[in-house]
């Protein structure tokens, strides 16, 4: 048992903003009231839930891939040494399993949820899931260019769509379903790409990047899932691009959607000469339509690595920028390319890409449809966050930052024009309470009766990246995990995965195909639930 006492909560979920009242735990639960127990005076400090990171790449094959592609960071940044309460490990741009749950721990962050496993390697996927600590997972599998389903789309075979895509999520033990540059990434293995979302994809006449969205985001919707369609649109990256991502909404009205790392898809401009932030445009039809969520995809300028499994995006960036570059395909489900990155103040391009995702935050009006993300790795590494804190709230160190751009950059961009400072309510939503609203957690992202004990405390300080860089205690579960900035506890999280409905026939034709054209047997495809830490199906 355990009461936190004196300090001032943040709750946005339940209404409570900076009220002064206590919080009590028991059994990994808020409750209305312990006797005994521990009490923590947290008299001058902030109450918030618990951080949830809706998309993030932690785990899996092209992690490790991109980490053996990067000596050069490692070197860059010291070892995290084993203690007595925590293993040793690597940090840097591509934290390994144990040093991943301290970090997000550490700074008061409990859940993260996976955005792209295909299928194939679920299995490798979970089990650096489990071997991730503290944190509580969850994981979107990858099916937009899934040729299974791309060929059932192209015989108008709908339901018969539904039900193997409903398979392919219990077999990935997933949570949600992932969609990246729809049609693009088979496309790649023809070497090209599905910039437009009219044409057809490559080796089909009927499908289009156009029909696989509206596709998957139907079967999504009508297998219930508490995650809509996770979506990573096509054309990312590309000057001119928020004209697709427009179209992209067209398509979706009337369904649900989570766009991906919306930075990367609201740029104007004819080449990477004329490149323009299209952030207003981009907002102002976002705001409009509550069918869809996003996260921002932030960048910041330093060193990284990019990942994803927009294969063609990837050999792009590596053909201008001459960086090193890895590629692979994933059999028939989807792809992965990895390219080491430097985003820098004086690069007109970086300047854009900065800007504009913090532009999106302080444009979109509803904070609990957009979220704090940097699409770890791809625009920043995930403990950089408090960074990014600090620009939303503060208007003054934003204007200081925007001095060290090159002029020409601030022609391209609206940032000096907005003035915007969020609150800490609003912070707490963008980070805790909105994404798991957003991914259907309901036990998350707040501190109401019966929610999950998962809560941060921080110093009530003007220094804003240091108060939520450095927590004065972290609680995973009713559990204190950090305390004054040390790791006290290592706890197991638990693994989130949903069971849609399907007819289990639907094995009969999927079988002769995995025995036709996949390297791996059928029986050794799904993942097995006990490959997860601590599952927990929920309901769909």
């Amino acid at each position: 048992m355990l009461r936190i006492t004196g300090g001032k909560v943040y709750d946005p979920a339940n209404n409570i903003n900076g009220q002064i009242k206590d919080i009590c735990i028991s059994d990994g639960r808020i409750v209305s009231e312990v006797e005994g127990g521990r009490t923590i005076d947290a008299t001058g400090m902030i109450v918030f839930p618990g951080g949830v990171d809706v998309h993030t790449h932690v785990a899996g094959a092209a992690l490790n891939f991109a980490r053996a592609m990067i000596p050069e960071d490692h070197r860059r940044n010291a070892p995290y040494v084993r203690g007595e309460r925590h293993r040793g490990g690597i940090g840097g741009a591509t934290p390994t399993t144990y040093v991943t749950g301290y970090l997000y721990a550490g700074m008061g962050w409990t859940t993260v949820n996976e955005a792209a496993v295909p299928i194939l390697s679920a299995r490798h996927t979970h089990e650096e899931l489990r071997d991730t600590p503290i944190v509580d997972k969850s994981c979107c599998v990858l099916l937009a260019n899934n040729e299974i389903l791309l060929d059932l789309l192209e015989a108008g075979e709908t339901e018969r769509a539904r039900h193997v895509a409903a398979w392919q999520i219990w077999a990935a033990k997933a949570y949600g379903v992932k969609a990246v540059n729809p049609g693009g990434v088979a496309a790649w293995k023809w070497g090209k790409d599905a910039k437009g979302l009219y044409e057809p994809v490559p080796g089909y006449n009927k499908v289009t990047p156009a029909k696989i969205i509206a596709a998957l985001a139907s079967i999504v919707d009508d297998l219930g899932l508490p995650h809509p369609l996770h979506l990573h649109c096509n054309n990312l990256g590309a000057p001119g691009n928020y004209n697709t991502t427009l179209e992209t909404m067209k398509v979706l009205e009337g369904k649900r959607a989570h766009l991906a790392h919306l930075q990367y898809h609201a740029y104007g401009g004819d080449d990477w000469f004329t490149m323009r932030s299209k952030s207003a445009e981009v907002a102002d039809y976002f705001n409009a339509h509550p069918n869809l969520t996003t996260d921002a995809g932030a960048v910041l300028f330093g060193n990284t690595v990019t990942i994803t499994a927009d294969g063609p995006w990837q050999h792009l960036l590596y053909k201008l920028t001459g960086r090193k570059w890895g590629n692979l395909d994933v059999e028939n489900e989807t792809g992965c390319g990895i390219v080491p990155y430097v985003y820098k103040e004086k690069n007109l391009v970086n300047a854009v890409q900065w800007a504009v995702g913090l532009e999106l935050l302080l444009l979109i009006n509803d904070p609990w449809r957009v979220f704090l993300t940097t699409d770890h790795p791809n625009g920043a590494a995930f403990w950089r966050y408090p960074e990014i804190i600090q620009l939303l709230m503060d208007v003054n160190f934003r204007r200081e930052q925007l001095k060290k751009l090159a002029p020409k950059a601030l022609k391209r961009i609206l940032l000096p024009e907005l003035d915007r400072q969020y609150t800490l309510s609003e912070i707490a939503v963008i980070t805790s309470a909105g994404p798991a609203r957003a991914l259907g957690l309901a036990h998350k992202g707040h501190l109401g009766i019966g929610a999950d004990a998962d809560v941060a405390i921080f110093n009530d300080s003007k220094d804003i990246a240091r108060m939520f860089a450095y927590p004065r205690y972290v609680i995973k579960g009713g559990e204190v995990v950090i305390e004054e900035g040390e790791i006290r506890k290592a706890v197991e999280g638990r693994g989130y995965v949903v069971r849609p409905v399907y007819d289990e026939k639907i094995e009969d034709y999927i079988r002769p195909l995995f025995q036709q054209y996949y390297t791996m047997s059928f029986d050794n495809y799904p993942v097995e639930l006990e490959r997860l830490e601590n599952p927990d199906i929920r309901s769909c």
